[in-house]
């Protein structure tokens, strides 16, 4: 494991270059942990496609792209690739780094992404850059996954306008305006210990957790956020991210980009410590 800290007087980062993503996120006052350590990252980067694309193919203008298989995965492009390659240190100071990767597919995925990480007082700040180097245009979205420690003691609070359920695929059915009880946090609540693996619309680019001993509050410019907890697991998936599941195979392709050559994409998102 190839591991850059980040410190400075409030929180502690240790930065995995195997996926470019935050292995440790650490209160340095409290020495307790912000996020929960797993084999996938605390913090990963999700590109050039966030979460599942149904039948892992969609058509960009009259063409079809089919994804490519990868070994995290048997039957979905999940996620995409840049949580599972290795990035190059570009910087790196007491407080932040930057990594980059470069990445061709034969799909037409070819891009270079820049990724910064840079602790801010009691904040993380993480930034995603894309741009397409590709001949030909391609459609882009992109997103972070963090796993925030997460047990009976705490609560989570976000404002949604609706959700979308899952399938059996993992995949969503049809949006609903009414968002049930358990999946829920329009008013803080522990919810339910079992697993809860849905998208939200409208959401309003803020959610708290509430822990016994700290209060973490996630930020990023998007109205779209994918939950996901299973029972047991002592932790909450809040993932900010460009564009509702599967956006690639609905009406409009809401909220993904199609950047050609030399043009970009941005994501950012904070994690804010108290």
């Amino acid at each position: 494991m190839n591991l850059i800290k980040l410190q400075n007087e409030a929180l502690e980062a240790c930065i995995d270059v195997q996926g470019g993503k935050v292995h440790r996120l650490l209160s340095r006052d409290l020495q307790v942990p912000v996020l929960h350590e797993n084999p996938s990252g605390a913090l990963f980067p999700m590109l050039p496609v966030a979460n599942r694309v149904a039948d892992n193919r969609f058509r960009l203008h009259d063409d079809a792209v089919i994804l490519p298989n990868h070994n995290a995965d048997e039957r979905f492009f999940l996620h995409g690739d840049g949580w599972l390659k290795r990035w190059d240190l570009v910087t790196v100071a007491g407080d932040r780094c930057v990594l980059r990767l470069r990445s061709r597919l034969a799909c037409g995925y070819d891009y270079l992404a820049e990724l910064h990480y840079q602790l801010e007082g009691t904040t993380l700040n993480a930034s995603l850059t894309i741009t397409h180097l590709g001949e030909h245009p391609m459609l882009y979205g992109c997103g972070f996954h963090p796993f925030f420690v997460f047990d009976a003691q705490s609560r989570v609070q976000f404002s949604a306008s609706g959700y979308w359920p899952e399938d059996e695929q993992h995949l969503p059915l049809a949006w609903q305006a009414k968002i049930p009880g358990a999946a829920n946090f329009a008013h803080a609540q522990f919810g339910e210990d079992a697993w809860l693996n849905v998208g939200y619309s409208g959401w309003s680019g803020k959610a708290v957790i509430q822990r016994d001993v700290m209060r973490i509050t996630l930020l990023a410019q998007t109205p779209w956020l994918m939950l996901f907890r299973m029972s047991g697991g002592g932790f909450l998936c809040l993932e900010p991210q460009s564009h509702p599941v599967n956006a690639h195979n609905m009406p409009g392709q809401p909220g993904l980009q199609v950047l050609a050559l030399g043009e970009s994409c941005h994501f950012a998102m904070q994690i804010i410590v108290e």
